[in-house]
């Protein structure tokens, strides 16, 4: 299983457009050692032609011109993605749907919760359906393992999240299980196994048993602290209200990773408030001294 970070941050990109804070200013004049990071999204393949995106950021079109491997060039009109997979229906997860739909139709799953969402609040189903065909919806239930035509050594299975549905959503502040899952992916070559989570925003007993069993986590990184926005002066809403686990809290997402036996544990979702993303902030180093690693746009990870 080959996996590539097509997008690392969170929603708004690092440095986010309209943002001056310490971070976002110091990539635009050079003096922090870090890069700059486009909105969260992942591609995954069996064979390194044949790839699922697993979410479709506001980013897309950046993020396959930056991954050669995604396009084909053999074709006068083609793209090496054959499915797509949604992990939620929030904005950074969902809109790049629309920069694709000169490629419609696209396989696209995901939970009944999500496609009621991107059918009504933000209709993104009703609209591309004026494309050649637009999105052709494939329903993910939770718990139930699922494969993908593309990728056939590949399995999923959907694990609900607790977190939060989006602003624009009916069930903000009141989510179904069905409105935030991870990804558990098993290949049936190696045996190995990746579980994807950009939205995690508290482990329960449902999402533990899949964390204890994976053998990389690709796993959300959003804040280092709870009242990050608040404390940077960029925002009012704490992780928690959001649907994100702060890394450095007492019961943080560091304290699980910490417990958990995965030989690989990567940060993703990272947003341009936290200071992990300095590479040379002492944040930053005490994640390496945990064996936590944060990602980058074009990471590229074999399983």
């Amino acid at each position: 299983m080959l996996i590539t970070v097509l997008g690392s941050a969170a929603g708004g990109g690092f440095p986010q457009w309209n943002c001056n804070c310490p971070n976002c200013a110091g990539v635009r004049n050079g003096t922090m050692q870090t890069s700059a990071r486009t909105q969260s999204s992942i591609a995954i393949s069996d064979d390194g032609k044949n790839w699922v995106l697993c979410n479709a950021s506001p980013d897309i079109s950046q993020q396959l011109r930056a991954t050669p491997a995604l396009n084909r060039p053999e074709q006068l009109r083609g793209t090496a993605i054959g499915a797509i997979i949604l992990t939620d229906s929030q904005i950074d997860h969902s809109a790049g749907l629309l920069s694709l739909r000169e490629g419609c139709p696209h396989q696209v799953w995901c939970t009944p919760e999500v496609h009621d969402d991107l059918s009504t609040g933000f209709p993104v189903f009703p609209m591309l359906s004026h494309w050649n065909g637009g999105l052709q919806h494939h329903p993910v239930e939770p718990l139930a393992r699922f494969q993908v035509a593309v990728c056939p050594q590949l399995h999923f299975t959907a694990i609900p999240l607790l977190s939060n549905a989006p602003p624009y959503s009916p069930y903000r502040d009141r989510p179904l299980p069905g409105h935030n899952v991870a990804l558990f992916i098993e290949d049936s070559n190696s045996g190995q196994s990746l579980l994807y989570a950009p939205g995690l925003g508290e482990p329960d007993e449902t999402i533990m048993p899949w964390l204890q069993r994976a053998d990389c986590l690709l796993i959300d990184g959003t804040l280092w602290r709870d009242n990050e926005l608040s404390a940077t002066g960029v925002g009012g809403h704490s992780g928690k209200a959001m649907g994100h686990l702060a890394l450095a809290e007492e019961q943080g997402l560091a304290s699980l990773l910490a417990t958990l036996p995965a030989r690989r544990k990567i940060l993703i979702h990272i947003n341009n408030t936290n200071p992990i993303l300095n590479e040379a902030s002492p944040e930053r180093k005490s994640l390496e001294q945990q064996g936590i690693e944060v990602s980058w746009d074009g990471m590229v990870i074999a399983l």
